[in-house]
């Protein structure tokens, strides 16, 4: 009984290779083939009993709790590896299916990058998550609505304004310069630009079915990223080593910037655009004043040149027709209230958490996601440019530390100036060696 006592105080003395009596009749080394039998009531302690040699295995080494770590590891690592990969291959071939819808994907996913801070107020102030994302779905949705109603209300009830103005042009303009001149056609720009108006105008209408399930489209998945935005996040980067995520919160940080810089400074300024143009057109007598306040703000997005769009063109039609005045008072006060004064006005208050990206390099991102992706381009394709532009910074970093590039232009012409030096001690020391010899 002393024995007992002795083992369940940790100490058993010359049999602490036994159990105790009340210990469970259970194996304790599976891997070398060791079984207890049940104690009995007379037994103190129970002696192990080893099975014969004709059923005994090999021992086998029993992994420590390193190796076991290790392999776990290991393990998780490769399945994170293998779902990832799974997730990509699913990926791509789910967005082969969904390609006719992949442009409003994307424009959801970048809407609702933007509007995460806007579901996380709204739960900060009290609502659960999912009516934070209903309320930042809501708000995705009235500004959306509020961008793109004038524009179909303006295009639909405008639009034989605009076809009676364009046919209202003149086919040949007279220029004189030097004492001379010049005649120029127009008659085949008129023609061209008709055409591509009723082409659009005809190709609008008929895209109305489509153009409102994607909205719907659009508004569903907005909601759903909203709401489940931390657990895309996640998933995203689990697959990321640890070491390289830096790597990846740069990327999000410069687009988060961007997205910033295009949907709430652009669209910031295009309303001050709008609010500018359509007292100015009003003033000067034009009839379509709304119209064209709308066209000059949707201009906006149009980086560097903007604006400027509209106004010159106007500006040359007086021209044209005549009317140097109503084209010297377009040309300056357009110029600087409606294509100048909002990107001085606005553009510096927000652009703090803007990206940075310069005008040529998003001007270069816009046109060319235009012209290759429609529409979507117009977002995507800035987007695409700053993160590449993100990445070549973090390689210029790695690779190069602090040093400008005058450092190294410098280093590299300093560099062959000090290889003769060496070239020629090189030489030198075998001569010397042989003249001693």
């Amino acid at each position: 009984m002393s024995s007992t006592v002795a083992g369940l105080n940790g100490d058993l003395g010359p049999d602490s290779h036994r159990l105790p009596v009340n210990a469970d009749p259970k194996p304790v080394d599976y891997f070398h083939a060791v079984i207890y039998h049940a104690p009995s009531k007379n037994d103190t302690l129970c002696n192990p009993v080893r099975l014969p040699d004709k059923d005994f295995n090999p021992p086998v080494r029993v992994p420590s709790v390193t190796d076991l770590a290790n392999g776990a590891t290991g393990s998780s690592h490769q399945r994170r590896y293998v779902l990832a990969g799974l997730v990509v291959v699913l990926g791509v071939v789910t967005g082969g299916i969904l390609l006719e819808v992949l442009g409003t994907i994307l424009l959801a996913l970048t809407v609702a990058y933007v509007l995460v801070p806007v579901q996380r107020w709204f739960v900060r102030r009290g609502l659960t998550e999912w009516t934070g994302a209903l309320a930042a779905t809501l708000v995705g949705f009235g500004v959306t609505l509020a961008v793109s109603t004038p524009l179909v209300v303006a295009l639909y009830f405008r639009l034989e304004d605009v076809v009676d103005t364009l046919a209202a042009l003149p086919r040949e303009l007279s220029v004189s310069a030097v004492g001379m001149t010049y005649a120029i056609e127009t008659g085949q720009i008129q023609a061209a630009a008709l055409e591509f108006v009723q082409g659009a105008a005809t190709s609008f209408a008929l895209a109305l079915p489509v153009l409102a399930i994607k909205f719907a489209l659009f508004v569903v998945l907005l909601f759903g990223l909203l709401l489940k935005g931390d657990a895309a996040g996640r998933a995203a980067i689990a697959p990321v080593p640890y070491e390289y995520r830096d790597v990846v919160y740069a990327l999000a940080r410069r687009t988060r910037e961007t997205l910033y810089a295009i949907y709430v400074l652009q669209v910031a300024t295009s309303i001050a655009t709008f609010a500018a143009a359509y007292p100015l057109f009003w003033v000067l007598g034009y009839e379509a004043a709304l119209t064209l306040a709308i066209a000059a703000a949707v201009l906006q997005f149009v980086p560097i040149i903007g604006p400027s769009m509209l106004v010159v063109p106007i500006a040359l039609y007086h021209v044209a027709v005549g009317d140097l005045v109503a084209a010297a008072l377009l040309g300056t006060l357009g110029l600087v209230l409606i294509a100048w004064l909002p990107d001085v006005a606005v553009r510096p208050r927000l652009a703090r958490r803007s990206a940075g990206l310069p005008g040529s390099l998003y001007f270069v991102g816009f046109t060319g996601g235009l012209f290759t992706l429609g529409a979507i381009g117009v977002v995507v394709g800035p987007l695409l440019v700053a993160v590449f532009v993100e990445a070549v910074d973090l390689l210029a970093d790695e690779v190069n530390g602090d040093a400008t590039f005058t450092d190294l232009v410098e280093d590299d012409h300093e560099d062959p100036a000090s290889d003769p030096d060496e070239t020629e001690t090189t030489f030198e020391e075998p001569d010397s060696k042989a003249a001693d010899d």
